[in-house]
Order: structure tokens, then sequence, then C-alpha cells
């Protein structure tokens, strides 16, 4: 039987060493490891369109990834936008992203905020330095501010957001409201913020091959930012969308004439016929797919996949 001093020792050490961890950030387990249920569109004869909702068929393969050597990129999730309905939209995204960021991290992925011409709200931050300081990468393909669409690799998005693709009425004027990443979505010690090339130094520095690219806007800079989709794709990374975490800037008074987030749906099937497969959150939070409360197609209340 233990003298009462010596229990009380027992006891306070115990109580120590659990602060010490609470403090303390978890450390990445490198043998952690990620099921991604990544979904891509099959082409030629086995692909037929469906006219009416330009539906294609798809396939879903399970991908496993070393968590040590993904990324998961967050695309211009800004505090404001310009468009009223965008920074709707994003508001209401951006708790479940930000549990998906929390349960990325716990595994040991690699979180990267990518909030475009807002970085110097966060100079001389760790975050910031983490990118700055890796070295300079050699890139497959020179990797630019902006990549436009590549016609030799996809024809023209099946939207069209010429307009900007504001679908408030009346449209909101443009202009550059956003000054940081929307406060819902934690940044934590060990994340990385960037808008430039250094994200793509930073995964090579870091040894990633695998990316999830989350964010807004789908059609615009989740296609060509340089840390997002095109130009990762043409670094020979693994990429993947993750669907559910991400909107795009379509009017759905422009071609093709379709619900809002009909539109979101082409999109994210454009990217996996011709750029990389898509992926869900559920995947990392085991939670139900997100849904915006806006979108009351007919397939959400039936229960089958809106998408497929």
């Amino acid at each position: 039987m233990l003298r009462p001093t010596t229990l009380m020792l027992v006891v306070v050490l115990i109580s120590s060493i659990a602060k010490a961890q609470q403090a303390s950030p978890q450390e990445p387990r490198d043998d952690a490891s990620l099921v991604i249920h990544a979904r891509s569109q099959l082409v030629g004869e086995q692909a037929p369109a469906d006219i009416d909702r330009g539906r294609r068929r798809s396939q879903i393969r399970e991908l496993a990834w070393q968590a040590s050597e993904t990324a998961i990129v967050v695309c211009d999730m800004w505090d404001k936008h310009w468009c009223r309905g965008a920074t709707a939209r994003v508001a209401e995204m951006a708790p479940r992203l930000n549990e998906v960021l929390h349960a990325a991290r716990d595994r040991g992925v690699l979180v990267i905020h990518c909030p475009s011409s807002c970085v110097d709200f966060y100079r001389d931050t760790p975050m910031v330095r983490l990118a700055t300081d890796a070295p300079q990468a050699k890139s497959v393909v020179e990797l630019k501010g902006w990549c436009h669409l590549d016609s030799k690799r996809e024809p023209p998005l099946p939207i069209d957001d010429s307009d900007g693709g504001c679908d408030c009425n009346p449209p909101c004027k443009n202009y550059t409201a956003w000054t940081r990443q929307i406060a819902a979505i934690d940044i934590k010690e060990g994340d990385a913020i960037t808008d430039s090339t250094k994200a793509y130094d930073l995964m090579v520095a870091r040894g990633i091959k695998n990316v999830i690219v989350t964010g807004v806007h789908t059609n615009m800079c989740v296609l060509g930012r340089p840390f997002s989709i095109r130009q990762l794709v043409y670094q020979n990374l693994n990429v993947v969308l993750m669907r559910d975490m991400t909107d795009t800037m379509y009017n759905s008074a422009m071609s093709p004439y379709v619900n809002h987030f009909d539109g979101n749906r082409l999109v994210a099937q454009h990217i996996e016929r011709y750029w990389c497969p898509t992926m869900l959150s559920t995947d990392l939070t085991n939670k139900p797919e997100f849904i915006f409360s806006g979108d009351q197609r007919p397939e959400h209340t039936h229960g089958s996949p809106h998408d497929e």
C-alpha cells in the first residue's frame, strides 16, 4: 500500500503529464492512412451524356494515401466576397470545412491556407514563414500566377460565367471586399499560409505526393491558382477536389440555365472528366456530405446521391 505522501506525488505527476499532453500539439502519425473514395467521369462510349441534365456515368475508386504525404489546400475562403450570395455560401460552408481541417490535422495531414491577396494580414506569423522559408523547388511545368483554361486538354466550362457568376437580384457590384480568411476556419500551429507558388515549394520540401483541394470558386480560383487543381496536376501530384466543400460562381440566368447548384455539379463533373477525381468530406469526418441549405433539388429529399 502506498504511503499518503507517495500517493500524492503520483497524482501530481499524472496530472502534470496530462496537462503537458493537452498543451502540446498532436504529433503527426507517420503510419496514418487515408481512405479516399475518388470519383471520376468515364469517357468515350462508356459515358453517354444525359442531354437534359448533363449527367455522365461515374466510377469510384478507393485510394489509400499516407497522411504524412498529403496536404489539404483551402482556396480563397475569404471573410467577404463582392457577391452577397457567394459570401453567404462561404459562411455556411466554413464551419463544416473547419471540422474537415481538424480531422485532417489529427491524422497528420498538412493544412495550407491560401487566402489570395490577404497574406499580409498574417505577416510575421509562423504559418507564413513556414511557406516562405521553403526552398524553391524545380517544377515539372512552370508555375504561373494564373492558369487559364487549357484548350488542348479540356473544352469550355459547362457554364457561362462571363458575367462574373453573381446569382443575386439585383446583381452585386464587383469590388475587392476581402481582407482575410473567414474567421470561422481555425489556423493552427503547424499550418501554412501562402497565396503563391510557395505552396508547391512547401509540398516538395515536405515530400507531399497527394493534395486535397477545398474552397472557392470551383470554376475560377480552384482551377486556376498556382496552388490549385490545374497547376498541381501539371506537377504530377495526385490531386482530388472535395466536391461538397466548394462552390461555383454561376448565375442561373446564364447558359445552361440551370439551378445554381446544378451549375456547381456540372463544373465538378468537368473537373472529374478532364483534370482529377473528386471526393466527399465524409472520407475525413464520417459525417454525411455537406449540402447548402438553399439546395432544394428533389434528389436530396428522396435520399439519392445528388450528383452521380
